[in-house]
């Protein structure tokens, strides 16, 4: 069959691989002009190695990601265990004013350091463990989608627990919305995450070369800044309407089947002529919430060997600071220290319309909070923006969510809000990918 997939994040590029594998004439479309969605990396000319537009790692059980890079001949994967931190404001803070940090960065690496925590007393803290390991080892069950995270967390482990380790972390991710989240989510979540993480030698830019490589040996159509306007079903298949944006030519070109791997509310915009009214509403009833990503380039550290740190204060905006160069070798960016900071946002907030300068304005101070010594003016910084980054795992999203397929015959979906219930993450979307086209060739 000749398929079009849409979308050149790991969803799309894993989708066009394994369809190529089965026979399939395949061209992937991709309105950027590199492939990787948020995986994609920027490199600066001092620097070995890209940086991913957005926090990028990989857990020790990412099979799926795994098995795609030795499927495609790739070895840059490499783990390691980097330490872990949660940020609270301190108890007894030792400055007050101008130049005070009066938080307190507390390990989380392991379950020692959660025994050691000093904002618990001990048998609030050994039945939170308790829960933490059940969720570890527990399956997935459907009682995860009867009650909410909130009540789940406040019945098992109590309402103090819930308010010193979880409450900030979920209004902080989900915003107004908090309450709202399947205890499903925090399954997950528990039950994903390991102490080892992985990275990519020369960053995730450089499998995504690799890939590209790869799909364009194995006769795969790879059109880099080409933007899908709109799909209309015929007889025979589907007619696309293509912004080719580098020529600013618009074109139309026939397929037998479509891949979606776009946002939904993307996918729902240009599918009115090919998907049904009633199942285009139902997507649209899906709520999001959307990414803020600052890159901080810097002449010293900010974090003094933390890479992952939650900031679970309430007077400090930020969800979280990754510093990627606690994590990967400093040498490979020409000896700067790169680190993230990182927020969901709902669609109201201010700072989606934000420019540049005034997401650094906005950041700034709430670091120096945290490090009263950061050197904002011998910083760099590069921000992102990323729509529907997260969607709100809530009873509604289940009724709602998509499927691979859908009522139109020959038109699939393999976007991440199916990844539900774990997190987004590149693993999932090669999952997702390698998945449709075991359906799609099955069904044609």
């Amino acid at each position: 069959m000749k398929v079009a997939v849409l979308g050149g994040g790991f969803a799309g590029l894993s989708a066009a691989y394994y369809l190529s594998q089965k026979g399939h004439d395949v061209t992937v479309f991709e309105k950027d002009a590199v492939l990787g969605g948020l995986a994609s990396g920027i490199k600066r000319p001092n620097w070995d190695w890209s940086m991913e537009k957005a926090v990028h790692h990989l857990f020790t059980n990412d099979h799926d990601i795994r098995n795609f890079a030795k499927d495609l001949g790739f070895k840059g994967i490499y783990f390691t265990a980097p330490s872990t931190a949660s940020l609270y404001p301190d108890l007894q803070p030792k400055k007050k004013g101008k130049g005070a940090n009066n938080y307190r960065i507390i390990p989380v690496d392991t379950p020692q350091d959660f025994l050691m925590l000093p904002l618990l007393p001990i048998w609030i803290k050994l039945r939170a463990a308790f829960i933490l390991a059940v969720l570890k080892i527990s399956p997935y069950m459907k009682l995860y989608e009867r009650q909410t995270a909130e009540q789940f967390l406040k019945k098992t482990m109590g309402e103090r627990a819930w308010n010193v380790l979880w409450k900030e972390l979920f209004r902080k991710k989900f915003g107004k919305y908090a309450g709202n989240i399947l205890s499903s989510f925090i399954w997950a979540r528990i039950k994903k995450r390991t102490k080892k993480l992985g990275y990519i030698k020369g960053g995730f830019q450089a499998f995504l070369t690799h890939i590209e490589k790869r799909l364009i040996h194995e006769g795969v159509a790879v059109k880099t800044n080409h933007m899908v306007r709109e799909i209309e079903k015929h007889p025979r298949g589907f007619e696309l309407k293509v912004l080719d944006i580098s020529k600013n030519q618009e074109g139309e070109v026939s397929f037998d089947a479509v891949v979606s791997t776009l946002p939904t509310p993307i996918l729902t915009n240009i599918a009115k002529k090919s998907l049904p009214e009633e199942y285009l509403k139902k997507l649209s009833s899906i709520q999001y919430q959307h990414a803020i990503s600052l890159t901080v380039e810097m002449k010293k550290p900010f974090l003094e060997k933390s890479y992952w740190v939650n900031v679970c204060a309430s007077d400090n905006p930020i969800m979280g600071i990754f510093e990627h160069t606690n994590f990967a070798d400093p040498k490979h960016y020409g000896g700067r220290h790169i680190m993230y900071v990182g927020n969901y946002v709902d669609k109201d907030d201010k700072r989606l319309r934000m420019t540049h300068n005034e997401l650094v304005d906005y950041y700034v101070p709430n670091l120096k909070k945290i490090n009263s010594k950061f050197d904002a003016k011998r910083s760099k910084f590069y921000s992102f923006k990323g729509a529907f980054a997260q969607p709100i795992f809530d009873k509604g999203f289940l009724k709602n969510k998509p499927d691979f397929i859908t009522p139109t015959k020959n038109f699939y979906i393999a976007n991440l809000d199916m990844t539900y219930p774990y997190d987004r993450g590149t693993n999932y979307a090669v999952a997702l990918g390698k998945k449709v086209s075991n359906i799609l060739d099955e069904n044609s």
